[in-house]
């Protein structure tokens, strides 16, 4: 009965449903901050492990039974997209991924192709397939994209940035050539969350890591429109493929400052960063919408004491709100000590089932 408990926790939660408590994970959880995820990783390239449905699926359950969060979510990267639109991407030590034929111009738009998902990321179906299996009645599994900002900032740039200098400039000076490519890249990642539903994720998550660096108007006018499109299109296929449907998590990093339009923008949960305070999205973000967040991911090493007080506070602003999933403002550090993480985990378990009246599970 507690592994039933647990795999449907996340979900209702997702869907504004009252929990006996607050379901947690942690963005980045199958990766660098555990031994035995860079045991995995001293053997193989990023590339290999993402290939490798065997592969992700041994990193996936990692914290799970390690660090007992309420979700796995599946190991991938959200530029897996790229090589079946055209784009030859490499991840070089110390310096992450690496476009070697980035977008600059309207022609290198014309060449990109939107591929079928199940041909181009078969891998990634397979892992989902795989990883439902070995989940049966443990956790919920979550799948993942990039959204379509975030995608065109790596294609443009030709890799990671902090000024976005080329892609804004797309932006303004090619605003037909920036339609087609964001046109492109939504079509790629609606196709692409449709194939992981298919292959048995049971919730979605649309990372925007970077559009943060939008202006609030350039948003509403070049990036909304495209992420809209995404939303809606998986929400409508979720829903008519699977019932209740498949819950979306819309995490828009940075964009505290244009909730409002992030909200348009669609999804089911609105994941936070760490700069909001939970009191302030409880109250600007519609009850319709589940909440995610938003511990700041340097409070994992900071003491036990600290780690509690901050968990204690992010609850207590919430109350008894249906709808919220507990996670970090952004990726776990991989310098984490997983003890503190292990630690975090079960104080939001206990503190949440003292306030919801359920069990620490």
């Amino acid at each position: 009965m507690a592994y039933m408990a647990q795999q449907d926790l996340l979900i209702r939660a997702a869907r504004c449903e009252q929990t006996e408590r607050t379901p947690v994970w942690m963005m980045r959880q199958a990766g660098r901050f555990l031994p035995e995820y860079r045991a995995v990783r001293e053997k193989h390239t990023f590339l290999e492990m993402c290939y490798t449905p065997e592969l992700v699926v041994e990193v996936t359950l990692q914290p799970v039974d390690l660090i007992g969060v309420d979700a796995a979510i599946i190991f991938s990267d959200i530029l897996v997209v790229f090589p079946g639109m055209g784009l030859e991407i490499d991840f070089q030590s110390g310096k992450g991924p690496v476009i070697d034929n980035p977008v600059r111009s309207a022609a290198d738009v014309a060449r990109l192709g939107v591929p079928d998902p199940v041909e181009s990321m078969g891998y990634v179906m397979e892992s989902h397939r795989l990883l439902r299996h070995e989940l049966e009645g443990r956790v919920p599994l979550i799948g993942f994209a990039g959204a379509p900002y975030t995608l065109a900032s790596y294609a443009i740039e030709g890799g990671s940035t902090r000024e976005f200098q080329l892609c804004k400039a797309f932006m303004f000076n090619e605003p037909e050539a920036w339609d087609a490519l964001m046109t492109k890249l939504a079509k790629t990642v609606s196709a692409y969350l449709c194939a992981q539903i298919d292959a048995g994720a049971q919730v979605l998550q649309l990372f925007d890591s970077w559009v943060g660096s939008v202006a609030p108007r350039d948003y509403e006018r070049s990036v909304l429109p495209y992420t809209k499109m995404v939303l809606d299109e998986v929400k409508a296929y979720g829903d008519a493929k699977v019932p209740g449907g498949v819950p979306l998590i819309h995490f828009a990093n940075g964009a505290t400052s244009m909730l409002d339009l992030v909200q348009r923008a669609g999804g089911d949960v609105i994941g936070l960063d760490w700069r909001l305070d939970m009191a302030r999205a409880v109250e600007q973000i519609a009850p319709r919408f589940a909440l995610q967040g938003n511990i700041d991911p340097m409070a994992l090493f900071a003491s036990e004491e600290v780690i509690d007080t901050k968990v204690s506070e992010i609850l207590a602003a919430v109350g008894t709100r249906p709808g919220h999933i507990f996670n970090l403002g952004h990726g776990i550090s991989k310098h984490t000590d997983p003890a503190r993480a292990r630690h975090f985990v079960a104080a939001v378990k206990k503190q949440s089932a003292c306030i919801r009246g359920g069990a620490a599970q």
